[in-house]
């Protein structure tokens, strides 16, 4: 038999995981990380344009044609430094191995909100299912701390690479780590900052939802014969 059990508090942990997985993912693919200063098309006259800088994407003018966006890691980590900053390579690495942690997080959060009872008695009775609820809440626990870690690697290991030719070029050559000089940071880098902050504040949500889907009360509407579980 399946139970689906959904608690107030298991649900706001897993709301929330979806929103930082969301904020981190938006602001990975997004080359809004930086800002450049307005510069003037020469071409075009009077007509000024911005360049953007992502982690591994820019927006720029190309011969006095409409903004163009693309990548510049087309080998990948194998890509030149001078092109792709060994820092933001790093950055790239630990951002992308914290989205596939949480990705699969919030999956088994949707999963393990069906759990599949034995219906012989032993150690997989009724009370062994909302054990087993609290050993995955402990593991989600575990998952969102090291989630939060590797984002905050990315995240310090981004601005370490603001020395780097590609950022100098447009935000001038006085940049430097930890320093833009004459560029503004993008709104990609606070859904970033938003994301890593909700991250730990999942981590801490998760204690709480283990308590709400081990509780006496789950377990009194299991042995109701109840299939549908939901508490506020």
């Amino acid at each position: 038999m399946c139970y689906v059990i959904v608690t107030g508090r298991s649900l706001l942990w897993t709301l929330l995981s979806l929103v930082a997985l969301m904020a981190v993912l938006s602001a990975l693919i997004t080359p809004k990380w930086l800002i450049g200063p307005q510069i003037k098309d020469t071409k075009n006259g009077s007509e000024f344009y911005v360049p953007t800088v992502g982690i591994f994407n820019r927006c720029i003018k190309l011969h006095g044609k409409k903004a163009h966006c693309a990548n510049f890691n087309l080998d990948g980590f194998a890509t030149d430094s001078s092109v792709f900053p060994g820092c933001w390579k790093a950055s790239y690495f630990f951002l992308s191995l914290g989205l596939a942690i949480m990705s699969m997080t919030v999956l088994a959060a949707l999963v393990g909100c069906c759990m599949q009872s034995i219906g012989r008695k032993s150690i997989f009775n009724l009370a062994g299912v909302a054990q087993v609820i609290a050993v995955s809440t402990s593991l989600f626990l575990f998952c969102s701390l090291s989630t939060g870690i590797f984002y905050l690697l990315g995240m310090i290991l981004y601005p370490a690479g603001w020395g780097a030719e590609r950022v100098q070029r447009i935000c001038g050559p006085e940049a430097d780590a930890f320093y833009l000089a004459e560029c503004s940071l993008g709104w990609a880098f606070y859904s970033a900052i938003i994301g890593v902050g909700l991250t730990f504040v999942c981590a801490v949500i998760s204690d709480q939802a283990e308590k709400s889907t081990a509780s006496d009360k789950i377990q009194d509407k299991m042995n109701e014969g109840k299939t549908l579980i939901c508490l506020a």
